[in-house]
């Protein structure tokens, strides 16, 4: 399976929703910043994605001259987030929205895992979070203040003897 970061798998699942197969514009859970640039670039770099002209201007990546570049998805880059190209996606789906795409029950993103462990009704141990994670712990309470900083309200409890946090309510 292909390795991919947070971001690149949001804009090959968004590029899998538009008619064209586009990535840009970016998903508005996007940020453009100097971690877009590289994460376009590695997934044309890896075939997941390249670079084509175009003359949607919301699409357009880059220009050189008169020309106007977009970046596209390609069947592998498909493949690397599990949509077959016998899917719904380039067809002109637009019904589907990215959350069901990147969902917290399929999604590889850690802090998808954090909060799907966070939601039991007992809560969950430390040791279980950096298992699951592979992150330190003072990586996990800076997710779980992050977490508390969105609007999430995250209890902190003792269970056995050991500190466990529980999701009350989601933001």
């Amino acid at each position: 399976m292909t390795k991919l970061s947070d971001t690149q798998r949001i804009l090959l699942a968004a590029a899998c929703q538009r008619a064209d197969g586009s990535v840009l514009p970016l998903h508005a859970s996007i940020t453009r910043g100097g971690g877009i640039t590289k994460s376009i670039a590695g997934l044309v770099r890896r075939a997941l994605a390249v670079e084509r002209e175009t003359t949607d201007q919301p699409a357009v990546h880059r220009t050189n001259g008169d020309l106007r570049f977009g970046v596209f998805i390609t069947e592998a880059g498909m493949t690397a987030i599990g949509v077959s190209g016998e899917d719904e996606a380039l067809s002109g789906a637009a019904s589907a929205q990215l959350p069901e795409i990147i969902d917290v029950k399929k999604a590889p993103i850690k802090i998808a895992t954090v909060l799907t462990l966070l939601a039991r009704q007992d809560g969950v141990p430390m040791a279980e979070l950096m298992t699951a994670t592979g992150w330190l712990p003072h990586t996990i309470r800076a997710a779980i203040t992050g977490l508390r900083k969105k609007g999430h309200s995250i209890q902190r409890i003792k269970r056995d003897g050991m500190t466990c946090y529980r999701i009350l309510r989601a933001a």
